[in-house]
């Protein structure tokens, strides 16, 4: 039998695949000539709300200016938490894991708009017994602290460890720390099966 790993899980473009500027163009009124510069200054500070340095109510409050008027906030939360869709392929393959007894945890940078509704609206994460999340400790990755941060929170053996990221930066820290990880690509999952057996000894 196949000893039991832990696996972490990034959520964008692993898990879900998303899309930022096409849900949030339903904003912008037909004909607007600077629709573009309004989302660029709502996508401007979506670092520092991610790493929990802006506050919700601030970003909002920012967002809905950069917007005008007519949008509200209802109809802006609406459209931000519309930028995801499901990765199924990886999603079957999660299921596959939690039944072969293998630990679960999610490892992203997110905000505290999209984590609580991802989390409640979509059924695969009912399969991960929890997460590391940027906005919740302060740090984002790469950084090396948060990678820190999950192996303590979490009592990881790195060794024991595999780590399913999109961006090389991530996984570059990934590595460093002993996990044995995976740049994923949603265009090859392939790949990552390939990978998976390997690493799984299968």
């Amino acid at each position: 039998m196949t000893q039991r790993k832990t696996f972490l899980f990034d959520i964008g473009k692993v898990l879900l695949d998303f899309d930022f500027e096409s849900s949030l163009e339903t904003l912008i009124p037909p004909g607007s000539e600077d629709g573009p510069a309004r989302l660029a200054r709502v996508l401007e500070p979506k670092d520092a709300f991610e790493r929990g340095d802006l506050p919700l109510e601030d970003y909002l409050s920012h967002s809905l200016d950069a917007l005008g008027p007519h949008v509200t906030e209802a109809s802006f939360l609406d459209a931000w938490r519309q930028v995801f869709t499901p990765n199924l392929p990886m999603w079957r393959v999660v299921e596959e894991l939690k039944q072969a007894g293998h630990r679960l945890l999610l490892f992203s940078n997110t905000n505290a708009i999209h984590c609580p509704w991802m989390l409640e609206n979509f059924a695969i994460f009912d399969l991960f017994e929890g997460g590391t999340y940027s906005f919740e400790v302060g740090l984002m990755k790469p950084e090396p602290a948060i990678y820190e941060s999950v192996v303590r929170t979490h009592r990881l053996d790195p060794d024991q460890t595999l780590y399913i990221d999109d961006l090389g930066a991530n996984i570059q820290t990934g590595i460093a720390h002993g996990f044995h990880s995976h740049q994923y690509d949603l265009n090859h999952h392939a790949a990552f099966e390939d990978w998976l057996r390997g690493a799984l000894g299968s």
